[in-house]
C-alpha cells in the first residue's frame, strides 16, 4: 500500500471513530456522538476592554471551514506513517475562526502549531484499571505491510468513577439508572445508622455514616489508587433517622487539605444546600474527603462521589490552573422548570454527572421558552455540555425587558461565571435583532452580545465566562437589553474559585501517622487527614510553619493533648528534617513511661521539649547531644541515671535550659540519677544497680537464713528441756522406791557377807 493510500485510509478512519462512538459505564451503555462541526473555537474578548478573566466560546455552523483543518494533513500522516510515529496523544484540534461582538472585526485564532494539537478526548488519558493493565494505554496499529506502523490510540475510554454508599454493608444499585453505588470503606471512625434524606436530588440510599465526639473533631473518607486527573468530587448529606439526635448538625468540609464548604443552618430544607460538589485536581494518586466538627452536631455524609472529567474542563476559568479547587455555588437549567442530572441529558461520562436545577423564570422577571430543534455546538470537549441544555431559555417579556438574577455568596471571594447561550426564537433570522449587555454587580462583564451574529445563525450554542471579585454577600447578574428583542439566557454556572491549599510534606504525614500508631494516640484527638490543612482545622497538639523553599507545610510543635503514652514503642526516625523548627512541648507530667529512644536524634531541628515528672528510666541517649538547636531540655522528676552525654554540658553557657534534677532510682528514694554536667553530682566508678541489687538481696538472704537457724536451734533445745521435766516429774516415787531397796539389798549383802567370813577368819586363827 502506498503512503497516499494509507492516509487516506487512516483519514477515513479517523472521521468514522470520531463520528460513532460507543461508551459504556454507570452499570449501562450509552452512546456518545463527536461531531465533526463540533469543535470548540478560540477565547472570544467580548468584553469591549480587557480581556483578562473572560473567555468565550463560539463556533459557526457551517463545517466547510472546518473541515479543512479537521482531519491530519497528508503531508503530516505521511511523516508519521514513514517514521512510525505513535501518535499517543490523539488527533487535531481545529480552532475556527471566531468573531468579536463589539465592533465586528474577526478574529481568526486558528492558525500556527495549535490548529494541529490532538483533541482531549483523544489524548491518553487515565481508564479503569480492571480493563487494561496500570499505566498502559490501548493502542492499535494501523498502516501497510511496512515492519513500521502508526499506532492510534482507541478513543473515548472509560473514566474512572467511584461512588460510595456510606453506613452500607453491601453493594447498592439505585434506580433509574442502575448505578452502582460501593459499600462503606475508606473511613477513619464513625458509627454507621439509617439515614432520613432530605431533598429529592439526593441518591435513594438508607444508611449513612456520623462521627461522633469521641472519634474526635476531625475524620476522613480516604480512596487510594485514583488515576492522575481532574476530578467531579460530590458529597452528599442526610439526617440521622433517630429523633434522639434532635437538630442538624452543621459543620465543615475539606477535599485533598482545602476547606471548601461549611453547612449553613437550615441546609437539610434547601435543595441546593444538601450536597457540595467540588472539581480537584488529583495528583499523587489519594483523595481525603474530611469532615469537622463545629460543636453543632455530630458531622454524617450519606454518599460520596469521585467521577473524572476532562483534564481541561473548565480550563478558563483561573489563572491559577490545578491550583484551584472549583465550588459549584449555582448551576441552573432557564426555562425548563426541571431539575436533572447529565446522565438523564445524555451527557458524555467525560463532562461529569452536573446537576442542573431547573427554573421557569427568574424573580420579577423573565418567561420560559423552549424548542424541539436540534442545538449545534453541544457536547464538545473539554466541558460536554448536553444539547438539551439550549433547547430551553427564560427571555425577558414587555413588562420587564432585562433579565435578573442574584445570590448569596461568601464575601471577598473569586467567582467563575459561565453563561450559556443559544438563540432559539425562529423569529430571530439576522444579527442586531437581539443584542444586550451582561452584568455581574453593575459592571459590563460583556457588551453589545449577540448571540446570533456570533454562532452565524440559530440553534447555536455559545458559551461564556467570566471571573470576578466579589466584595460584598451579594452577587447580581443582569442581562440588559440593548437593541431589538429581549435578553435571552439558556443556563447559569456559577463557581466559587479556592486556591488550593499547599499540602504538609508527605514525610511529615507518613511520620506523624507512624507516631499515631506507635503511640496509640485516642480516637478523640481527630489525627485523620492532614495535620496543618485545611488552616481552620489544624491535628490537636500539632503546630504547623509553611516552608517557602519547599512549598510544603511543616511540623513545627507537638503540643498538648497527647496523654497516657508509651515511648518504649515511639519511632521517631520517620519525621522529615525539612522543618524549619520543632517543639516538643505539653508532654510534662502525663504519666510517661520508657526511655529515651536513640532516634531522637533525627529531629533535628528540635528546639524544646519538655518531658519533666513522667516515669522514664535508663539514661539520656548520646545521639541527644547531636541536637544543635535544642535550647530547652526539661527532664525533671523522672527515673533516668547515667552520665549527661557530653555535647549536652557546655549547653547551659550558651543560654540553654538544661533541667535534669530530681531523678531518682527506682528502688531506692536516693538521689542517684544523672551526673556528668555542673549542677548533678560527679560520675565515677559505681557500682552497677544490678551489682547494689545483688548485694542488697544476699545479705538479706543471709541475715533471715541465720534467723531461720537460731530459730530452729532454740525451738529444739526448749523441746528437749520440755520432754526432760515432763520424764522426770512421772518416774521420781519408782526411783525412790528402787532406791530404797537398793539399800536394803546392799545392806544385807553385806551382813551375809560378814557372817562368812567369821568362820573362816576363827578356823585361821585356830590353825
Amino acid at each position: 500500500m502506498t503512503a497516499a493510500r494509507r492516509c487516506q485510509w487512516l483519514r477515513q478512519w479517523l472521521r468514522k471513530a470520531a463520528t460513532s462512538t460507543a461508551v459504556r459505564g454507570g452499570g449501562r451503555h450509552r452512546g456518545r456522538r463527536i461531531r465533526e462541526e463540533g469543535v470548540p473555537s478560540s477565547p472570544t474578548d467580548l468584553s469591549g476592554g480587557s480581556s483578562e478573566g473572560s473567555r468565550s466560546f463560539a463556533s459557526t455552523p457551517d463545517g466547510s471551514r472546518r473541515q479543512q483543518n479537521h482531519p491530519l494533513d497528508a503531508r503530516r500522516l505521511r511523516r508519521s506513517v514513514k517514521r512510525g510515529a505513535a501518535t499517543t496523544s490523539g488527533s487535531v484540534r481545529s480552532w475556527p475562526s471566531a468573531r468579536k461582538v463589539k465592533g465586528g472585526a474577526s478574529e481568526d485564532t486558528g492558525g500556527g502549531r495549535e490548529k494541529h494539537r490532538l483533541p482531549p478526548s483523544w489524548r491518553q488519558r487515565s481508564f479503569n484499571r480492571r480493563d487494561h493493565g496500570a499505566g498502559e494505554t490501548p493502542l492499535q496499529e494501523v498502516g501497510g505491510g511496512g515492519s513500521r506502523k502508526a499506532r492510534i490510540p482507541l478513543p473515548l475510554i472509560q473514566p474512572y468513577a467511584m461512588r460510595i454508599s456510606c453506613g452500607a454493608r453491601e453493594d447498592v444499585t439505585t434506580k433509574p439508572s442502575d448505578t452502582l453505588w460501593y459499600r462503606d470503606f475508606g473511613y477513619s471512625g464513625g458509627k454507621f445508622t439509617n439515614a432520613t434524606v432530605p431533598s429529592f436530588v439526593e441518591p435513594l440510599l438508607k444508611t449513612l455514616r456520623y462521627f461522633p465526639l469521641s472519634d474526635g473533631l476531625g475524620n476522613c473518607y480516604t480512596v487510594s489508587m485514583i488515576p492522575r486527573g481532574y476530578y467531579q468530587v460530590r458529597l452528599f448529606f442526610a439526617l440521622i433517622a433517630d429523633p434522639g439526635f434532635g437538630n442538624e448538625p452543621i459543620f465543615d468540609i475539606s477535599v485533598k487539605g482545602t476547606q471548601i464548604y461549611s453547612l449553613k443552618s437550615g441546609w437539610s430544607n434547601v435543595d441546593d444546600q444538601s450536597f457540595v460538589e467540588a472539581f480537584v485536581f488529583v495528583t499523587d494518586s489519594s483523595l481525603a474527603a474530611c469532615f469537622h466538627s463545629t460543636g453543632h452536631g455530630d458531622p454524617s455524609v450519606l454518599s460520596i462521589e469521585i467521577l473524572q472529567v476532562d483534564d481541561n474542563a473548565y480550563s478558563f476559568a483561573s489563572p491559577w490552573g490545578k491550583w484551584t479547587v472549583l465550588r459549584t455555588a449555582k448551576r441552573l437549567t432557564c426555562g425548563s422548570g426541571k431539575s436533572a442530572f447529565d446522565e438523564e441529558y445524555g451527557s458524555s461520562q467525560w463532562g461529569g454527572n452536573r446537576i442542573w436545577f431547573g427554573t421557569s423564570s427568574f424573580p420579577d422577571s423573565g418567561q420560559p421558552i423552549s424548542t424541539n430543534h436540534s442545538i449545534s455546538q453541544t457536547a464538545i470537549s473539554p466541558n460536554f455540555y448536553s444539547e438539551k441544555l439550549y433547547q430551553s431559555a427564560i427571555v425577558g417579556d414587555d413588562e420587564q425587558p432585562d433579565l435578573s438574577f442574584q445570590m448569596e455568596v461568601n464575601p471577598n471571594r473569586n467567582y467563575s461565571i459561565w453563561f450559556h447561550l443559544s438563540e432559539i426564537d425562529p423569529n430571530i433570522t439576522g444579527g442586531g435583532q437581539r443584542v444586550f449587555d451582561i452584568l455581574i454587580n453593575g459592571d459590563i462583564a460583556f457588551e453589545n452580545v449577540d448571540i446570533f451574529h456570533t454562532t452565524g445563525g440559530n440553534y447555536a450554542a455559545l458559551v461564556l465566562n467570566k471571573t470576578v471579585e466579589v466584595t460584598g454577600r451579594t452577587l447580581i447578574i443582569t442581562l440588559r437589553t440593548i437593541h431589538g428583542s429581549h435578553a435571552l439566557i439558556n443556563a447559569i454556572e456559577i463557581f466559587e474559585l479556592i486556591l488550593a491549599e499547599s499540602r504538609t510534606s508527605v514525610d511529615e504525614v507518613q511520620a506523624l501517622e507512624i507516631l499515631k500508631t506507635s503511640l496509640g494516640l485516642p480516637h478523640r484527638l481527630g489525627w485523620n487527614g492532614d495535620p496543618c490543612v485545611p488552616q481552620q482545622h489544624p491535628w490537636s497538639g500539632v503546630d504547623c510553619q509553611y516552608d517557602r523553599k519547599s512549598g510544603h507545610w511543616v511540623i513545627d510543635g507537638l503540643t498538648h493533648g497527647v496523654v497516657m503514652v508509651d515511648l518504649d514503642t515511639v519511632k521517631l526516625n520517620g519525621l522529615s528534617s525539612m522543618a524549619q523548627k520543632l517543639a516538643m512541648r505539653g508532654l510534662d507530667n502525663q504519666g510517661l513511661k520508657g526511655f529515651l529512644p536513640n532516634d531522637i536524634s533525627k529531629l533535628r531541628h528540635l528546639q524544646s521539649m519538655d518531658l519533666s515528672y513522667n516515669q522514664l528510666n535508663a539514661s539520656i541517649p548520646e545521639t541527644l547531644g547531636r541536637l544543635m538547636s535544642l535550647q530547652i531540655l526539661n527532664l525533671n522528676g523522672n527515673h533516668l541515671s547515667g552520665r549527661v552525654p557530653a555535647n549536652l554540658g557546655g549547653r547551659p553557657l550558651h543560654r540553654a535550659s538544661f533541667k535534669l534534677q530530681q531523678n531518682t532510682c527506682i528502688f531506692s528514694m536516693e538521689l542517684l540519677g544523672l551526673c556528668g554536667i555542673p549542677g548533678l553530682r560527679a560520675c565515677g566508678p559505681h557500682l552497677s544497680l544490678a551489682a547494689k541489687l545483688g548485694i542488697a538481696f544476699g545479705a538479706l538472704f543471709g541475715l533471715l537464713l541465720i534467723l531461720l537457724c537460731v530459730l530452729i536451734w532454740w525451738k529444739r533445745r526448749a523441746n528437749i528441756l520440755r520432754a526432760q521435766k515432763i520424764a522426770a516429774s512421772r518416774e521420781a516415787p519408782y526411783a525412790k522406791s528402787r532406791f530404797t531397796r537398793d539399800v536394803q539389798m546392799t545392806k544385807h549383802h553385806t551382813v551375809q557377807d560378814q557372817t562368812r567370813t567369821s568362820p573362816e577368819s576363827a578356823s585361821n586363827l585356830l590353825s
